[in-house]
């Protein structure tokens, strides 16, 4: 009946995934896939319906991956309980705080990042680099740590910490059981958080501690999850944006030339491949969702990337443009009761993160003739990011 869907391999997702997504949504946008253990929808009509209806197509399940590995949030609860989890932390995240209390931080930290980057003495001979390591994940574990007021945020440990738990959330998703490595992870930062409560008075986390009814099991599981999502959506988003950007000669030169484009060219790469490419939901009831019918009780996952790329929406959808006038309808970051909560901090870190890269490395380009292989496209069943991006620049002179 979904001769398509049963065609896609696991390897197939975690791959060159758009061709296959491209031919779901032109045949079966709502498909079994044997391979997922459940439905997968590639449209975007029926992605919106699916995020908007929680009452539907709930987060709520014992299956729900994320609840396994650090327990439950407002990740996977819906309704009254969702809001309850949700609500401590939100004020800090909306647009307004973060310009105010970020904006002018972030834009400094990321100029310091790339300017320590290009400044080590082995850089002056070989001008090189990867921005993904040295510039997009130190960025995001700054912003979070900072966010949360962590006490201790030295960069290696928390991402030791968020890299291990990643593999964990993945591998459930794969269906195997949390590993060790995770266990000991989610130990070590509970340790963190629990320490951040008792010591760092005024830290959004002790007012959530102080003010609010979660518990302390509570507070730690919202918080791995916002330092889960933040660091991945962050690090994937300025790596993926960094990549398309300086993979077109005429698109960067364009943004050069004219940096009110940054923010389009972020938005444009969200829209392209999103950091977080599946989203698992689970129907309450049976329900008809396009030409299917789904039995209450299944898995629902929804593909970003595939709702990201529909033709109904975006013209040439496969072309990044960083002039596209609809960018902003991408469903990166989800939509619905369980959209981004770190969306507006996510997107000034990359813009910052772009035209640090823009105004201090001259004449910067992607290295294909790296020494540790040159740059390769975003991978990755889940969360999909390069895994570098390599960059050379003009030891000196202007940048064009």
């Amino acid at each position: 009946m979904y001769p398509v869907g049963a065609s896609i391999t696991l390897d197939d997702l975690a791959g060159d995934v758009h061709p296959h997504l491209a031919r779901l949504r032109a045949t079966e946008p709502v498909s079994w896939l044997p391979a997922l253990g459940g439905w997968l929808v590639t449209d975007r009509t029926s992605a919106l319906e699916v995020l908007r209806d929680a009452a539907t197509y709930t987060v709520d399940d014992p299956r729900f991956s994320t609840a396994q590995v650090v327990g439950p949030s407002m990740l996977s609860t819906d309704g009254d309980e969702h809001t309850r989890h949700r609500a401590p932390f939100a004020s800090p995240f909306q647009q307004a705080a973060v310009r105010e209390g970020f904006e002018d931080w972030t834009g400094s930290t990321a100029r310091q990042l790339v300017e320590t980057l290009a400044t080590r003495p082995e850089k002056r001979a070989a001008p090189r680099a990867d921005l993904r390591s040295e510039l997009a994940g130190p960025l995001a574990v700054a912003a979070i740590a900072r966010a949360l007021g962590l006490v201790d945020a030295d960069p290696d440990r928390v991402l030791g910490w968020y890299r291990a738990i990643v593999v964990g959330v993945e591998g459930v998703n794969a269906g195997l059981e949390v590993g060790d490595d995770t266990r000991r992870a989610v130990a070590d930062l509970r340790a963190e958080v629990d320490r951040t409560v008792r010591e760092a008075a005024g830290s959004m986390l002790a007012g959530v501690a102080g003010e609010s009814s979660l518990t302390a099991d509570e507070v730690f599981s919202n918080t791995a999850v916002l330092m889960f999502g933040a660091i991945e959506t962050s690090e994937g988003m300025t790596a993926n944006a960094l990549a398309h950007l300086l993979t077109d000669p005429d698109q960067t030169d364009a943004v050069r030339s004219d940096r009110s484009l940054v923010a389009g060219a972020v938005e444009e790469s969200l829209r392209m491949e999103p950091a977080a490419t599946l989203v698992d939901r689970y129907t309450t009831v049976d329900v008809v969702l396009g030409d299917a019918l789904i039995p209450a009780g299944d898995l629902v996952t929804v593909s970003l990337a595939g709702a990201n790329r529909d033709p109904e929406v975006f013209l040439e959808p496969d072309r990044y443009d960083v002039r596209r006038d609809n960018a902003r309808l991408q469903l990166a970051f989800v939509k619905g009761p369980h959209v981004c909560l770190g969306l507006h901090l996510a997107r000034l870190q990359t813009i910052a993160a772009v035209d640090a890269v823009l105004n201090l490395l001259p004449n910067v380009h992607l290295d294909h003739a790296s020494r540790n292989g040159g740059f390769e496209p975003a991978r990755g069943l889940v969360f999909r990011k390069p895994a570098r991006v390599p960059v050379r620049w003009s030891a000196s002179g202007n940048v064009r």
